[in-house]
């Protein structure tokens, strides 16, 4: 027997008597044809005022549009007992603050101990079945607010609206330096670094991203708190932005202030992918004596600042968007997580 979740309902106005229903299933509930399809091929998918019906017939003013998904789950992720913060959950949606060094979804070489492994285990210990569907990601060692959807109707309007550019997502960054300007955009086409395919770079031949900026909180010269917007979302955005603008985020082993490298003799001296360096472990310096006094003075200031934290210093504050059912203004904060809150207060002294 088939099992669905519970189902959404749509009351037909007096304005759209006499209109198809497959009219109102896709104008008015937005029902994807990738969805109405789906739906179409089980025996409760759609129904007319609790009846099965084809999706050719006219509905009446009053009548009630219900359609219903059959309920998943994940077989391919192994349920494990994991902690992980929830910050909203209904029949439609998990939000949940990502704690830095967690992976959001199972992947080569990552089978466990992952988001993913957690979240199922609790719907499960819940005696819910809903399959793992994160709306978007978070790079491994970045913290902060996650949505995930609980069916394919969630996921599909949620998406909908990031690729609309409706979503409000806002992270909170450390970064070295100060930006020449408090507030602007950062207009770089990303793509990948030809050179190591797992890094991205700024270059006229890639895709186009836009990320917004404001300083909020300056520490001298050395370091300042931004808040960004994205208006894209490409792989590694705003690390390789800030960093495009002299500003890399502070603790990022991939995306190194460009000093390492002159002090290197022209080599990044970036960390390997995966790799990992511990807080209060030196950043490298070695060659840094081929620097002037000013250079390599500063060169000192930035791997300090990089050895006070273990990742960089990213976090994902805020994500603002509609309900895909209730249509309802949803808005989700999470503080700075300790980490970053102690490379704050160490900012702050610093300054003084």
């Amino acid at each position: 027997m088939t099992s669905y979740y519970p189902p959404i309902s749509y009351i037909v106005p007096p304005s759209e008597d006499g209109w198809l229903l497959k009219t109102i299933l896709q104008k008015r509930m937005d029902v994807s044809r990738k969805l109405l399809s789906r739906l179409k091929m089980t025996d409760l998918g759609i129904t007319l005022n609790g009846e099965r019906v084809y999706i050719s017939v006219k509905v009446s003013s009053g009548d009630e549009v219900q359609i219903r998904m059959e309920e998943e789950t994940s077989e391919d992720i192994m349920p494990q007992p994991i902690p992980f913060e929830i910050l909203y959950e209904d029949g439609h949606l998990l939000v949940v603050s990502k704690a830095a060094g967690m992976i959001v979804h199972p992947t080569h070489g990552h089978y466990t101990e992952t988001l993913a492994n957690g979240v199922v285990h609790y719907w499960a210990e819940k005696g819910e079945r809903v399959r793992f569907r994160p709306v978007h990601r978070l790079d491994q060692e970045t913290s902060g607010v996650l949505v995930i959807a609980k069916n394919p109707y969630s996921h599909q309007h949620i998406s909908e609206q990031m690729i609309a550019g409706t979503v409000d997502k806002r992270y909170t960054a450390f970064v070295h330096g100060v930006p020449a300007l408090p507030s602007g955009d950062i207009d770089g086409p990303i793509d990948r670094d030809p050179l190591e395919p797992h890094r991205r770079i700024v270059t006229p031949d890639g895709y186009p991203s836009l990320t917004r900026y404001e300083v909020k909180e300056v520490y001298g010269s050395a370091a300042s708190l931004v808040e960004l917007k994205l208006e894209s979302g490409r792989t590694h955005q705003i690390r390789v932005h800030m960093g495009s603008v002299g500003c890399p985020l502070i603790g990022d082993g991939m995306y190194r202030h460009p000093l390492y490298g002159q002090a290197a003799g022209g080599r990044t001296e970036a960390l390997s992918p995966g790799e990992e360096r511990r807080a209060g472990e030196p950043a490298v310096t070695a060659g840094a004596a081929a620097l002037s006094p000013g250079a390599a003075a500063r060169l000192a200031q930035i791997a300090e600042l990089d050895a006070a934290i273990p990742r960089q210093a990213l976090h994902a504050v805020r994500l603002a968007f509609r309900h895909p059912v209730t249509h309802a203004e949803l808005v989700f904060e999470a503080p700075l997580p300790p980490d970053m809150a102690l490379l704050q207060e160490k900012l702050r002294q610093s300054a003084r």
